[in-house]
């Protein structure tokens, strides 16, 4: 699988997870909101990136590319305690 596209699945994916947190979140704890404020800048962070791994006019590192990876895993993981949290 190319990179672009394993990067573009973990975007959509995290956008899914995140969409889902969102409708819950508004009963959450004051602990919960707080893991949430994180993982929002978090997720600001990553789309930042990922549009300029996307944008072919600019030149990334395959380094640039990993940490954009390992961020958006990071996310993932994340966003599934915060899911678990609400469900509990």
């Amino acid at each position: 699988m190319e990179l672009h596209e394993e990067l573009s699945k973990l975007s959509d994916t995290l956008k899914q997870q995140r969409d889902e947190i969102r409708l819950q979140i508004h009963l959450a704890t004051a602990d919960l909101k707080d893991d949430w404020e994180e993982s929002e800048r978090e997720w600001g962070h990553f789309k930042d990136k990922l549009a300029e791994i996307i944008d072919e006019s600019k030149e990334t590192t395959v380094e640039f590319i990993e940490k954009t990876r390992i961020v958006g895993e990071e996310l993932k993981v994340a966003y599934k305690n915060i899911q678990r949290r609400l469900t509990s």
